[in-house]
């Protein structure tokens, strides 16, 4: 019998989906924005060159922008597609990406062009989740559905010194007569920290105001070498929500944890997790979460935090603290996995007396984050990106 049930399941599952590529949106018309084509005009595409491509791309000089899509009616924007001559971690962060919905003149997406793709640290790699990919790391792919009411507008913005001589993208939307009342608009946002008291934690999403839904995050960090060869990744992601205060309604168990594997953190690429860089010479990782079937709804406000915690064998913390490194411990794992909260029960590492063990401690390495959220309005209470030359040092 449960047999019988699980397979009922999956087919009606799969007839499902089967429909939702036969059936016809009212009114649905089908547009892709390119330089081509700029907002995907009927009858329009193709108009340089008698149409033998004669304008696949485009330049964009340092201070310069450009509007990729611009429509005044509703609609949804189903993918985007770009890829540029110049991808160092410069460009890719001087690079600047706004996305306004039903004319507001505040962006609800405001964020680095590379990070929002994944390319966190200005590293490409080839990989395939649910939300982005990049075939052969060459190329920026998003499949995030972007519905608006009345009208979307993206916008480039070359906030670097040196010209981008090439920039090709689609933007694929449909056109639709009318969206219904209680749809929620995408949001983005782009934070990084690069120094501060270790135990602050890092704020992946500051508080969002609103009605909405948590939809992920890709995160970077470039781990400080003065910590020598211990563990960063102890941290644990924290989510408050609807009038949490002091304590969150979500508390993970450690970074790696937060993106589905644990005891350390190597490459993988799965299609709601996974971790694109980890380069223990160059001390950089990257890595994704996106809530797609564990869906994280809030009512009121939203944030979501990472502590900057990391962990080693009590010598190599005692060495390093005794060097005036910056840390702070928090607790240990000892022999059979006795665990000593130092938090609740002080210890000095000097002591003679401090257990043996695995030392966890708050640190400061340099975080970044871009977090992608759905909110019932199309703009948010959330700052501007930070200045270009605070994001690419």
């Amino acid at each position: 019998m449960k047999k019988l049930i699980l397979f009922g399941w999956l087919a009606l599952s799969a007839v499902s989906h089967a429909q939702e590529l036969f059936t016809m949106p009212k009114g649905g018309q089908s547009r892709v924005s390119s330089f081509e084509n700029v907002n995907g005009v009927k009858g329009n595409g193709g108009k340089t060159n008698n149409g033998a491509k004669g304008n696949a791309f485009e330049g964009l000089k340092a201070g310069e922008s450009k509007t990729l899509l611009e429509t005044n009616s509703p609609g949804i924007i189903q993918r985007i597609w770009v890829t540029i001559g110049d991808r160092s971690f410069k460009m890719l962060r001087s690079l600047r990406l706004r996305m306004y919905w039903d004319g507001e003149t505040k962006p609800a997406v405001d964020v680095p062009f590379g990070d929002f793709f994944c390319a966190n640290l200005g590293r490409l790699v080839a990989f395939q989740s649910a939300l982005f990919s990049n075939p052969e790391g060459r190329s920026f792919n998003c499949y995030i559905p972007m519905p608006f009411k009345k009208g979307a507008k993206v916008v480039l913005t070359n906030e670097g010194s040196t010209n981008l001589s090439q920039l090709y993208f689609d933007i694929d939307f449909l056109e639709l007569k009318k969206q219904p009342e209680d749809m929620l608009y995408f949001h983005a946002h782009w934070n990084r920290e690069i120094a501060g008291a270790p135990d602050k934690d890092f704020d992946l999403l500051p508080q969002v105001n609103g009605r909405g839904r948590f939809l992920g995050v890709n995160v970077g960090v470039n781990v400080d070498s003065v910590y020598g060869n211990t563990w960063w990744g102890e941290g644990e992601v924290k989510m408050y929500m609807d009038g949490d205060t002091k304590y969150p309604t979500f508390n993970g168990t450690g970074t790696e944890d937060y993106i589905g594997t644990g005891w350390g953190e190597g490459v993988f690429m799965h299609q709601y997790q996974g971790c694109l860089v980890a380069d223990a010479k160059k001390n950089q990782y990257a890595f994704y979460r996106f809530h797609i079937p564990d869906q994280i709804f809030f009512y009121h406000d939203f944030k979501a935090r990472l502590q900057k915690m990391g962990g080693g064998d009590d010598p190599e913390v005692k060495a390093l603290q005794k060097k005036g490194v910056l840390l702070q411990p928090v607790s240990i794992i000892g022999a059979h996995g006795a665990f000593t909260r130092l938090a609740e029960t002080p210890y000095n590492l000097a002591d003679a007396n401090f257990p043996h063990g695995w030392v966890n401690f708050y640190r400061v390495d340099d975080y970044s984050a871009t977090a992608y959220f759905y909110l019932d309005r199309p703009t948010s209470n959330l700052p501007a990106i930070i200045p270009v030359q605070e994001r690419v040092r």
